[in-house]
């Protein structure tokens, strides 16, 4: 039997599924949608009857279908979305997409690897897949609610688990970044349904009961060393507050990264000579160095970035703290992690390599350790050290960060989680790189150990509302 005349045959089953459940399906779409921008390009494999797509914010919508009858309720239902009959295994089309779902379809699949490696088609080298699927262990549950009649039948399927389709993706090309779950009670009870799946299903052991399995997958990029090292331009900004000892330094020991390597120094309501030592320096290194040099009107670390990252003409943003105990000589690693396609968002880590002693309070220690697994739970994958001030990102998804940022609101003094957040709501890929963090050299630390606790408990707060039960 062909692949098409296999799919013929369960092709009026999904259209019932998801109008007896919209609630299953309902979730499902909100998920998938949640990291999806408006202005992402997105294709649906197995779309049906246009339902999910239909449900997505974004304005460039593509789905494809085995059906003709599916895919003809689909265009009648979603005239201004694209639909195409088309077999997976030979999915066909002169652009890529942003981001690619799959939603309750390699189950059917009678070569999940084939129809795997033919997305690489339509892939650019930061394409998000996005794949969903029944847990094995909802098999038997499943059946039986056919033989009740709650569910209706469909063939046989391949019930596969989280591992198996991360291998698929491994073998077919592509590195799986995040795996989550959700979703206990797949039908809905008022108040009940809320409870199990907005709470109980996020939580340490109960999640593993959840009935749908995500997979984050993007394609893996085979990039030179030579290609990656003049591949892009890079803009580094340094918010500097009572620092002007340190300025110099940042410029000297900053080693010049990519094709172009442009330093931005902005200067926040010092109460010490840095602004006029910036200028000077500015002034100095001129002929040698681009260098760009701006004032805060507002407070906050957080501010400045954002006044740093607006000036910033570099393929590539990054922070560096002017107190310099995150070397400048470790800025190679981070451009070289997002320059090879290692991440696409690069976090630094602290917490790693044996620190200097005065380079770190006790209680700070105490205090990054409970917010690194805070942070490891909300945000689906481990992650050391939220407060690292080196943090990287291609300036094309900052700026799909802004667009989004209202989501989220002006919520940020530090800066920090206003980039976490923004890049785990864009389903980018994080990756943090450690660091021997080192003493001050010079000056006073502008952290305050408990107000600046208690705000980012808040954050932890916010984040929970925000990212996790939301």
């Amino acid at each position: 039997m062909s692949h098409l005349n296999y799919f013929e045959t369960i092709a009026p089953k999904r259209p019932t599924i998801r109008k007896r459940n919209n609630f299953y399906w309902e979730d499902i779409t909100s998920y998938c949608d949640y990291f999806i921008n408006e202005n992402c390009s997105v294709l649906e494999i197995g779309c049906g009857t246009g339902e999910l797509l239909a449900g997505l914010k974004s304005t460039d919508k593509t789905g494809i279908d085995f059906s003709p009858k599916m895919i003809e309720i689909a265009r009648q239902n979603n005239p201004d979305i694209r639909f195409e009959v088309m077999d997976a295994e030979v999915v066909n089309f002169n652009q890529t997409f942003d981001v690619i779902i799959i939603s309750n379809v390699v189950g059917f699949l009678p070569d999940v690897q084939a129809v795997f490696e033919k997305l690489h088609t339509v892939c650019h080298s930061r394409t998000k897949i996005i794949v969903s699927y029944y847990s094995k262990l909802w098999e038997p549950i499943l059946r039986w609610g056919e033989k009740l009649g709650l569910k209706t039948k469909s063939p046989q399927q391949n019930w596969l688990t989280l591992e198996d389709i991360n291998n698929l993706f491994y073998i077919s090309g592509f590195e799986v970044f995040r795996n989550t779950r959700r979703m206990i009670l797949p039908f809905y009870i008022p108040l009940v349904s809320e409870f199990f799946n907005n709470f109980l299903a996020k939580m340490p052991l109960l999640r593993h009961l959840c009935i749908n399995h995500y997979s984050f997958a993007l394609p893996k990029q085979l990039i030179s060393d030579k290609e990656a090292d003049t591949k892009y331009s890079i803009s580094i900004v340094i918010p500097a507050r009572n620092e002007s000892g340190n300025i110099e330094n940042a410029i000297l020991r900053t080693p010049k990264l990519g094709k172009h390597t442009e330093l931005i120094f902005i200067e926040g309501n010092s109460t010490d000579d840095t602004w006029e030592v910036i200028k000077e320096m500015a002034e100095k290194y001129k002929d040698t160095h681009d260098i760009k040099i701006g004032r805060q009107t507002g407070k906050g670390k957080g501010d400045a970035v954002r006044l740093g990252f607006n000036m910033a003409t570099g393929d590539i943003l990054t922070i560096l703290d002017a107190d310099l105990t995150m070397p400048p000589e470790d800025l190679p690693k981070f451009y070289n992690a997002i320059a090879r396609g290692k991440g696409d968002f690069i976090n630094g880590s602290r917490l790693v390599y044996v620190m200097e002693k005065k380079a770190m309070r006790f209680l700070n220690i105490l205090g990054n350790k409970f917010f690194s697994m805070a942070f490891s739970w909300l945000l689906e994958q481990p992650f050391k050290d939220t407060l690292c001030g080196t943090k990287v990102i291609f300036r094309d998804d900052y700026e799909k960060l802004i667009q989004n940022r209202k989501f989220f609101g002006e919520f940020d003094p530090f800066g920090d989680f206003d980039l976490i957040f923004g890049a785990y709501k864009l389903n980018l890929k994080i990756v943090e790189v450690p660091i021997c963090y080192r003493e001050r050299t010079y000056g006073d630390t502008n952290i305050s150990r408990f107000t600046h606790g208690l705000i980012l408990l808040r954050m932890v707060i916010f984040a929970m509302r925000k990212i996790k039960f939301y």
